[in-house]
C-alpha cells in the first residue's frame, strides 16, 4: 500500500499470498505464548492476521519483544505469508489460512491498559465507551459502521455529481432564524451585543442559491439544534441537503430516487423504483404514524359504525359525535396475556396521549376477557370480530379521540406492541409519505405552526382561501421513510414573496417581525425566483439503519450523550472570564 509504513493491511492476505514478503502494521489484539512460540493476532482498521514468532526464524531482539509486549501496543513486523497447517486453519477469519513468520519487529508505542476490551462483543456502559471513544472506534463493529457510512456519503456524492448537482458550501456561522428548536448562538467579539447563531439547516441559503441560478445544489451540511435528545438525535447531525430550480414535486422526487436507488445499491440494498407513495392521512389512519413501517400488519380500524348504537357511553358518545371516532388495532398473540400484564397497557397508552386504554382479550379456549365486554351486544361483538380479523388468543386496544389524536395513540401502540411481541421486520421497507397538511394547531402555544417548515409551497394559491380553511390545506411535501423512520423530507418552496408573507402572518409573525427575520429571503423572491424544491436525507439516521444500529450515536465518530455532554472532552465546558469579557457577555452566578 502506498504512502504507509505497511506493505498490506492485516485483512487482505489470503493463500495467493504465500511465499510473500509483507509488512505489516497495526495493535496488539491477542497474544498466546507457547514458550518456544508466540502467537499475536494483529489488528489494524481491515481486519487481523495472526503473526508467528520462532526463536529460528526472528531476530532475538524481535522474540524478546515479543515476550513482553501487551494488547494494544502497536508494533510493525516484517516477515513472510505462510499457510497455516490444516487443523490450525481458523474459518472464522478471512485470513484464517494463513500466518506471518516474523523475521524482525518494532514495538512503535507502548499502551496502558485499556478500560475495556478491544472487542465487539464485550459487555461495556456506553458512557465507558464515549468517554474513551478512540479506543472504542478501533473495535472492528466500530470501525465497520465508520467505513460504511464513509463509503455511503461518497455513493451519494458521486451520484448527485453524475446528475450535474454542484457541491456549495453555506456559511456555519449565520442569522438566527428559528425553524420550530431552539438555536445555537455564537456571541459576536467584533459586535459587541450581537450574534450569529449556527444553521439548523441550510435552508434559506440554497433557497438563495437557486434564485442565484445555481439550479442543481448538493451539500453534506452539518446542522446545529439545541432539543431534547433521543437515541436518534444528536445536537449536531449530518444531512444531505439537496434542491432543484425550474422543476415540479416530480421531477425532485424522481431525481431523489434515481439517487438514493444508485447509493443504496452500492451498499448492497436494493431499492425498488418507483417508490410508492402513501397519502398522509392514510398512513396516519392506517398505520397510525406519518413515517409507518409497513413491513408488518396490526392496522388501525375504524370501528365507529359498529357501535353507533352501544350500551357502553364512552363508544356511544364517540359515535354520535362526528368530530370523534373510535379506533382499534389487533396485537395477535397478546390476548393470552394475564390481566394484569394486559391493564399495565394502560400505561403504554398514557405516554402517547391516551386518557386510558378499552381493551377485549379473546383468549385460546374461546373466552373473552374485559371490562367493557358486557355492554357489547351480541351483533357489536360480531362485527368487531369481522373488522378486526379476530382469531383465538388476539388482542384488541381500543383509542377514542378526535381522528388525529386516535390515529397516534394507537400508532403508539401498534409500535409498542410490534416490540413487546417481538414481531418480525425482515428486509428494509421504502416509500413517499406526501401531501402532509400546510399547517397544524399549537395548543399550548395557541396557533398555527408549519407541519414541515414555513416556505413550504401550498397546494392552494389564493392566500385567502388559506386564511379561511387554515387546517385542510394541503401542502406539496414528501417524506423518504426507510423501515419506519422519517430518513429525510422535503418540499416544493414557495418563490412569490406575497404568499411567503402570507404564509409568515398566518404562523403569527407581524409584517415588521416577518421582514426583520426573513426580509432578505422576501426581497430575493422578488427578484425572478423560479419554481423550486429540495430535500434533505439524515445520514445520521439512514447509516444507522443501514449498520442495523439501535442509535445514531453508533454511526457517528464523536457523539454527545442524551444530555448534550462529550464525556471524552467534558464539553460542554467553563470559559474563563476573560473569553466572557471579550464578547460582552457574563454567566448568572
Amino acid at each position: 500500500m502506498p504512502f504507509s509504513m505497511h506493505t498490506h493491511t492485516c485483512g487482505e492476505l489470503r493463500r495467493g499470498d504465500i511465499g510473500t514478503e509483507v509488512t505489516l502494521t497495526g495493535w496488539v489484539w491477542r497474544r498466546r505464548d507457547h514458550g518456544s512460540l508466540i502467537f499475536v493476532d494483529l489488528r489494524d482498521r481491515a481486519g487481523f492476521t495472526q503473526l508467528q514468532f520462532d526463536p529460528d526464524v526472528c531476530e532475538e531482539e524481535a522474540f524478546r519483544a515479543a515476550e513482553t509486549m501487551r494488547t494494544e501496543w502497536p508494533i510493525l513486523v516484517r516477515g513472510v505469508v505462510c499457510p497455516r497447517p490444516d487443523d490450525q486453519i481458523n474459518e472464522s477469519m478471512v485470513t484464517g489460512e494463513i500466518e506471518v513468520h516474523v523475521k524482525s519487529m518494532e514495538i512503535l508505542n507502548t499502551s496502558k491498559t485499556p478500560a475495556f476490551q478491544i472487542e465487539d462483543h464485550v459487555e461495556v456502559s456506553e458512557d465507558i465507551r464515549l468517554r474513551y471513544r478512540y479506543l472504542d472506534i478501533r473495535r472492528p463493529k466500530m470501525m465497520d459502521n465508520l467505513k460504511l457510512r464513509s463509503d455511503f456519503t461518497f455513493a451519494l456524492r458521486q451520484a448527485l455529481h453524475d446528475r450535474l448537482f454542484m457541491e456549495v458550501e453555506t456559511p456555519a456561522l449565520f442569522k438566527s432564524t428559528p425553524e420550530g428548536a431552539r438555536d445555537f448562538i455564537v456571541p459576536s467579539r467584533l459586535q459587541p451585543g450581537r450574534f450569529y447563531a449556527l444553521p439548523q439547516s441550510p435552508q434559506l441559503l440554497k433557497q438563495l442559491l437557486m434564485v442565484g441560478g445555481v439550479e442543481r445544489y448538493y451539500q453534506v451540511a452539518k446542522c446545529f439544534r439545541d432539543e431534547d435528545l433521543r437515541a436518534d438525535r444528536q445536537p449536531e447531525f449530518t444531512q444531505v441537503d439537496v434542491e432543484m430550480s425550474f422543476v415540479d414535486q416530480d421531477d425532485v422526487m424522481g431525481a431523489l430516487e434515481d439517487v438514493l436507488h444508485e447509493a443504496l445499491g452500492k451498499m448492497g440494498v436494493d431499492m425498488p423504483t418507483p417508490l410508492r407513495r402513501m397519502q398522509y392521512w392514510d398512513a396516519m389512519d392506517t398505520y397510525g404514524s406519518d413515517k409507518p413501517d409497513t413491513r408488518y400488519g396490526m392496522e388501525l380500524h375504524d370501528v365507529t359504525s359498529i357501535f353507533s348504537k352501544s350500551q357502553f357511553k364512552l363508544f356511544a358518545g364517540a359515535a354520535a359525535d362526528p368530530n370523534m371516532y373510535i379506533k382499534a388495532i389487533n396485537a395477535k398473540g397478546a390476548g393470552t396475556w394475564a390481566r394484569s400484564k394486559i391493564d399495565k397497557l394502560g400505561d403504554v397508552a398514557k405516554t402517547f396521549g391516551a386518557k386510558g386504554l378499552a381493551y377485549v382479550a379473546f383468549r385460546e379456549d374461546g373466552s373473552v376477557t374485559s371490562p367493557i365486554v358486557k355492554f357489547f351486544s351480541d351483533e357489536e361483538m360480531e362485527g368487531l370480530r369481522a373488522e378486526m380479523g379476530v382469531e383465538p388468543g388476539d388482542l384488541v386496544l381500543f383509542a377514542v379521540e378526535s381522528r388525529l389524536k386516535c390515529d397516534e395513540i394507537l400508532g403508539g401502540m401498534r409500535s409498542h406492541m410490534a416490540d413487546v411481541l417481538d414481531v418480525k421486520r425482515e428486509g428494509h421497507d421504502f416509500l413517499w409519505v406526501v401531501n402532509f397538511p400546510l399547517l397544524h394547531w399549537d395548543e399550548e402555544t395557541q396557533r398555527y405552526e408549519a407541519e414541515h417548515q414555513p416556505f413550504t409551497l401550498p397546494t392552494e394559491t389564493d392566500p385567502k382561501k388559506i386564511m379561511e380553511h387554515p387546517l385542510e390545506v394541503g401542502s406539496y411535501t414528501y417524506d423518504f421513510v426507510m423501515d419506519g423512520f422519517e430518513a429525510g423530507g422535503g418540499g416544493m418552496r414557495i418563490h412569490n414573496a406575497e404568499m411567503q408573507m402570507a404564509i409568515l402572518k398566518m404562523l403569527g409573525f407581524s409584517e415588521e417581525s416577518a421582514k426583520e427575520q426573513f426580509g432578505f429571503v422576501m426581497e430575493a423572491l422578488e427578484f425572478g425566483a423560479p419554481p423550486m424544491g429540495g430535500f434533505a436525507l439524515g445520514l445520521d439516521r439512514v447509516c444507522m439503519l443501514l449498520a442495523g444500529a439501535d442509535s445514531i450515536r453508533e454511526v457517528m465518530a464523536f457523539p454527545k450523550t442524551t444530555s448534550g455532554s462529550d464525556l471524552m472532552s467534558d464539553a460542554p465546558s467553563v470559559v474563563s472570564p476573560a473569553q466572557l469579557k471579550e464578547v460582552a457577555l457574563s454567566t448568572l452566578q
